[in-house]
């Protein structure tokens, strides 16, 4: 993602942040320009109003204390800048690819909303992506959700899996191609991600 955020924005100032170690050293090792910080962000040592964008993908499910970490997002934006998050879709879902990846929830669209409200948040678009696959994706994680019970290594093998196949679908390409370009004309109602473009007055 910051790779395509530094060619589609070349004069951007760009910073990259992980709690974890490891992907920051990937990262570095692709991008050695680019500034790398590890931090918590429940505890955002960045000063107030120094950021104009935020983008936030894959964090909040992670964070047991979400509030506080959209609350230091609020508080890193300057007037006028936006958060763009992105966070799993569906309470009623959790599986073992959630437990796996260390998820603390999956998100109702409308809560989400709700909480991003309550930290100051205006809320700019609210949609969901993985809409057209939604109807595969709930058939997979309803029938993962009865393999809670399996032991560790045997989930891990399960979600390797899953996540080799769903890397070389040409269904799922092709289901991103088309609602990126009818995203720009509607909102989702359902999908496997709830997505929110946040803006600070």
């Amino acid at each position: 993602m910051l790779e395509e955020l530094q060619n589609a924005l070349p004069q951007a100032s760009l910073i990259g942040a992980d709690y974890i170690r490891g992907p920051l050293e990937g990262l570095a090792r692709r991008m050695p320009r680019l500034p790398l910080l590890q931090f918590d962000l429940r505890h955002c040592p960045l000063p107030d109003a120094c950021v104009d964008g935020i983008t936030c993908l894959n964090v909040l499910e992670h964070i047991d204390d979400h509030v506080a970490a959209l609350r230091n997002m609020h508080r890193i934006l300057r007037p006028g800048g936006i958060a763009h998050v992105e966070v799993p879709a569906g309470p009623q879902l959790f599986d073992i690819y959630d437990e796996h990846l260390m998820h603390h929830r999956r998100y109702r669209l409308r809560e989400l909303v709700q909480i991003a409200r309550e930290t100051g948040f205006g809320i700019r678009l609210a949609t969901h992506l993985g809409f057209i696959i939604y109807p595969v994706f709930w058939s997979v994680k309803k029938n993962n959700r009865r393999k809670l019970a399996l032991s560790a290594a045997a989930k891990q093998q399960l979600v390797a899996a899953q996540i080799r196949s769903s890397r070389q679908s040409r269904l799922f390409s092709w289901a991103v191609q088309c609602e990126s370009a009818l995203g720009r004309f509607m909102s989702f109602p359902i999908g496997i991600r709830c997505v929110v473009v946040l803006t600070k007055g």
